[in-house]
């Protein structure tokens, strides 16, 4: 028997929204969740990729890591032309 005044309230039909629409039901210690990706819209479950790019991470690692002159980086030619 649980102790009383310790535990929060449980909410047995707490309602999962995602972008304001009912997902799901769910038993919880909130009657409402509020989440942007779910298991309806996420990537590996619908089989479709979709890069989320925050404030231009992926450029950013396209340009550090692409394959220039033969596969090796500017950095290590630069270093090249210094000696």
């Amino acid at each position: 028997m649980p102790k009383t005044g310790i535990h929060p309230e449980w909410y047995p039909e707490a309602k999962v929204y995602c972008n304001g629409e009912v997902v799901m039901t769910i038993g919880s210690t909130k009657p409402e969740i509020n989440v942007d990706v779910w298991s309806g819209n996420h990537p590996f479950f619908t089989g479709t990729q979709k890069i989320i790019d925050t404030e231009g991470r992926v450029e950013r690692f396209m340009r550090k890591y692409s394959k220039k002159d033969g596969g090796k980086s500017s950095k290590s030619k630069k270093s090249k032309d210094k000696k």
